[in-house]
């Protein structure tokens, strides 16, 4: 099983990708060169295109810290609802 690429590792490969661009080849075989189709590469593009490595660590960060707070906000709720069927009796 393949595993998936960081972000940071895409974002590397798409210069690299830029850079054999500007040189005037064609998609298909810079993005072969790099080990992706080239759906893959416009797939990652439209993902991670415009972004920068420290931009992607932030927005992992982000991420997470967002997945935390919908578990608490979810647990609140739990909680919440547990309370209200106490009071109701």
């Amino acid at each position: 099983m393949a595993r998936r690429a960081k972000l940071e590792e895409i974002i590397a490969k798409l210069r690299k990708v830029a850079v054999r661009l500007s040189q005037g080849k064609r998609v298909s075989v810079p993005a072969k060169s790099i080990g992706v189709a080239e759906l893959t590469y416009y797939r990652c593009c439209k993902e991670a295109g415009g972004l920068q490595v420290n931009q992607a660590k932030r927005l992992k960060d982000m991420d997470k810290k967002n997945t935390r707070l919908k578990k608490t906000i979810s647990d609140l709720i739990l909680d919440k609802q547990i309370l209200d069927e106490v009071i109701k009796g």
